[in-house]
């Protein structure tokens, strides 16, 4: 039957195992992560309530990393519990910030319509016009810039599989594609505008 620890006893423990992991001792080390997991989750579970419990999971394991990169900061001849406190208190308050950023920039959309409100925008399948116009517009291309298209908007490939395909730089084959959809829009009446 395991002894119950008084604060202090537990303090003087961690201390001990943080002193001992501090100059390399990696069962200690383990032991000290072990006994600090379920009090993290006490104190986040405290301190912040209204978290679901996979968003406490995320918090213990941001303090333990935290613990870890920092473990060389704490002094041995001082309380374990006001350092390891002080480590959480942070934590926590990056969260709040992370959170407060998320929620400034998120909107919710469960309730938007997948459509348009005015249906003249919602137009069904609009095409690419006159397929047969397209296909000579593409003929008419110069070459570097008629291998871009078809590589790259018609088989699908990638900007590395297009390069290695053709022996050109990536850039190269983004400035012959830019090209081609300009001369294209142009070629099929459709202005610079019409595209955003």
């Amino acid at each position: 039957m395991a002894v119950p620890m008084s604060e202090g006893t537990a303090d003087d423990l961690l201390r001990h195992l943080m002193r001992a992991a501090q100059d390399g001792d990696a069962d200690a080390y383990h032991v000290l992560l072990t006994a600090l997991t379920p009090r993290l989750r006490r104190v986040i579970r405290r301190r912040r309530a209204f978290l679901d419990p996979q968003d406490v999971e995320d918090l213990v394991q941001d303090v333990l990393l935290s613990v870890h990169a920092v473990r060389h900061t704490y002094d041995p001849a001082r309380p374990f519990f006001p350092w390891l406190l002080a480590i959480v208190r942070n934590r926590l308050a990056d969260a709040a910030r992370r959170y407060g950023r998320q929620k400034g920039r998120e909107l919710a959309v469960g309730d938007l319509d997948v459509t348009f409100a005015d249906l003249g925008a919602n137009k069904p399948d609009e095409g690419v016009g006159d397929e047969e116009l397209l296909v000579e517009a593409i003929r008419q291309l110069p070459e570097s810039q008629r291998q871009a298209i078809e590589l790259l908007k018609l088989r699908e490939m990638s900007l590395k599989e297009a390069a290695a395909h053709t022996g050109s730089s990536v850039s190269s084959l983004k400035v012959a594609t830019h090209r081609a959809m300009a001369s294209l829009r142009r070629a099929l009446g459709a202005s610079d505008s019409d595209e955003h």
